[in-house]
């Protein structure tokens, strides 16, 4: 058969370039590329990089669905299924909400696709498609396959060397997907990550765990494995790393220069109110012990939670910069359908807004506790813009030396003047820049 797999476009946030839309390759894809038995062609189409061709000759469609993406994966579904080619969907939105995605498509995949890809293809090939595939009873670890890292065109992206050491998460904040009921969290043995970076042949990793320290034993494990290898990397991490100080020392000394964190909010009831263990009287203590190992801070902060109010954003602003944050990833609060925070709003009666193209975090689609909607969206868009101001670039300039490079890079070319940068790639390829990037910052 010949198997056309898709990436929906995705939506972007007024604050992203093209360079948010071509930062890494489509993982999903990549992975069920590996899955497919033999004997069968597959095609590959992410249409943030490329236009779908709708007219292909495939007998069968594969979509990654994630939420915002959802009315574009309708639309291609659509499209294929009136010529007369079935279509599949699975990723994270189908997880956590099959009941509102199974009318779309002529099958989803629900959890891994590990077990069940190859019995989907078969069955297309024999006509006999289920509506549903799901099998993640008892997933392990070590069932988690690799992606086709041979199938990505590397000019199109400006990284292609992402790693996965586990999915999911044990946590189950109530904003978070990983609340869903059928999200699990499983650890990929060692030795299969370090096959996956070797794979990649690069020194520059970025492991893209939801939470690289769901179990610190298994990241001290794999620490302790790479710290030989004179690796570049990073991770996201959670506000408990502050309680492991000889795994930071580790992360350290095995390469580590960035660490994306979840402080979410500054405001203890905000934090409380979704079931987040933070606390913010450390969060200086924390960005302190991160900085002096020579690691930057990339603060993820969510707006909108029921603690907070108009005044919110200066005092988040004010904290950051204080904290010498080098980079921001803001977010309005956006309930998720299937998490717990979802559940509670709907009851409530509090969903304002059922478009799920909005649904991308700039967005307000809920009625907000403390602000009006207009406050906070007015209150996130000038965030960023006060953040990555040159005076506040200035005011957060890093102490650490070996850091300064990376953090003009990031905040004036890829944030601040990201547009520019954006338009310098239609003549540099994307991977060009990232090489180069990865070169000036760490000497690579």
């Amino acid at each position: 058969m010949k198997i056309l797999l898709i990436q929906p476009k995705m939506n972007k946030r007024p604050m992203d370039t093209d360079l948010k839309t071509r930062l890494s390759p489509p993982l999903a894809l990549l992975v069920l590329a590996g899955l497919t038995p033999a004997g069968h062609e597959i095609a590959i189409a992410n249409e943030n990089t490329e236009n779908a061709d709708f007219g292909a000759d495939a007998d069968l469609v594969g979509i990654t669905v994630t939420l915002d993406a959802m009315p574009r994966a309708r639309r291609i579904a659509e499209i294929f299924r009136r010529r007369g080619i079935p279509v599949v969907a699975g990723g994270v939105h189908v997880t956590c909400c099959p009941e509102d995605c199974a009318s779309h498509f002529d099958a989803i995949c629900i959890g891994p696709a590990e077990r069940v890809w190859a019995r989907i293809v078969a069955d297309a090939e024999s006509g006999c498609l289920k509506r549903e595939y799901f099998d993640m009873e008892g997933f392990r670890g070590e069932e988690i396959a690799s992606p086709q890292y041979d199938g990505i065109d590397k000019r199109k992206y400006l990284y292609t060397n992402v790693v996965t050491t586990s999915r999911g998460c044990p946590n189950r904040c109530a904003f978070c997907y990983n609340s869903c009921r059928n999200r699990r969290h499983v650890l990929r043995p060692v030795p299969e990550v370090l096959r996956d970076i070797e794979a990649l042949g690069t020194r520059h990793v970025l492991f893209i765990d939801d939470n690289f320290i769901g179990s610190p034993a298994h990241t001290r494990a794999l620490l302790s494995e790479i710290s030989g290898m004179n690796l570049i990397w990073g991770a996201a991490v959670t506000t408990r790393i502050l309680n492991e100080p000889e795994l930071l020392d580790l992360m350290a000394k095995s390469g580590c220069k960035s660490l994306f964190i979840g402080f979410e909010s500054v405001n203890p009831a905000s934090l409380a109110d979704v079931g987040k263990d933070n606390r913010e009287e450390l969060y200086e203590r924390l960005a302190d012990a991160i900085h002096s190992r020579g690691m930057m801070v990339n603060a993820s902060m969510v707006f909108g939670l029921d603690g907070d109010d108009a005044g919110t954003f200066k005092r988040t602003l004010d904290r950051l910069v204080k904290m010498r944050v080098e980079t921001l990833t803001s977010h309005i609060l956006t309930p998720y359908p299937g998490t717990e925070l979802y559940r509670r709003l709907e009851s409530a009666g509090r969903i304002t807004e059922t478009d799920l193209a909005k649904y991308n975090t700039a967005h307000v689609v809920f009625k907000p506790a403390g602000m009006t909607a207009e406050e906070l969206r007015d209150g996130y868009l000038r965030m960023y813009r006060k953040f990555y101001s040159l005076r506040n670039i200035i005011r957060r300039f890093p102490k650490e030396k070996s850091l300064r490079m990376p953090y003009l890079l990031f905040n004036l070319l890829y944030r601040k003047y990201g547009r520019a940068t954006s338009a310098l790639a239609r003549f540099i390829p994307l991977r060009s820049l990232g090489k180069l990037a990865a070169r000036l910052s760490y000497k690579l």
